[in-house]
């Protein structure tokens, strides 16, 4: 089922590099390569999954929007180690099977805003992650994108530009905001977490 990920992959670390715009890892060594884990990353462009897929040498799963997964989107994106998420709806199906799948050990990219930054700045994150955080009990690994908004902004076209990737350290939450289990501690693990992206810079 991975294979056409790893093809997909690799063809797009060649594009980048083909086009000027080669991606620069730092804090490699951070990385997160076994067992469950969330990555989550700022979100500026539709180049940041495959960014991140590109950064990382293990398989990272994707949440995609449910309305993709229809005929040939079916077979596509399951073999692109993607899966269906309703983004209008509260989805009970897709939070199993994100739980599911960081429970097998697999690494699920998450997006804490949201949606994409229209501006390029970081965003509020969602209470949802927080819940995701608290439910699971795995390593959450904070990624910050450079250049991704640069080389294709939300509604604009793609200019090839420098981009850089920021791994950082697991976050460690609040022992009592994992424990509270409501929507406002929820938001606190967020709100941490996109603090901790923030922290992230280019040395």
């Amino acid at each position: 089922m991975r294979t056409l990920y790893w093809m997909t992959r690799a063809f797009a670390r060649t594009m980048f590099a083909s086009i000027g715009t080669d991606i620069e890892i730092h804090n490699r060594d951070k990385r997160i390569h076994q067992g469950g884990a969330i990555v989550a990353a700022n979100h500026t462009s539709y180049l940041d999954p495959p960014i991140v897929a590109c950064a990382y040498n293990s398989a990272i799963a994707f949440l995609a929007r449910k309305s993709l997964f229809h005929r040939f989107g079916a077979w596509l994106y399951p073999r692109l180690n993607a899966f269906p998420i309703d983004r209008d709806h509260a989805d009970l199906q897709s939070m199993r099977t994100i739980l599911r799948k960081l429970k097998d050990d697999e690494r699920i990219l998450m997006f804490p805003e949201g949606t994409r930054s229209a501006d390029g700045r970081l965003q509020k994150a969602k209470a949802g992650i927080g819940m995701l955080v608290v439910k699971s009990g795995v390593p959450v690994q904070p990624v910050r994108i450079f250049g991704a908004h640069e080389s294709w902004p939300k509604g604009g076209k793609f200019r090839p530009h420098r981009i850089q990737v920021v791994i950082g350290d697991p976050v460690e939450f609040d022992p009592g905001d994992l424990k509270e289990k409501s929507r406002e501690a929820y938001q606190r693990i967020a709100d941490q977490l996109m603090a901790a992206i923030a922290e992230l810079k280019v040395e």
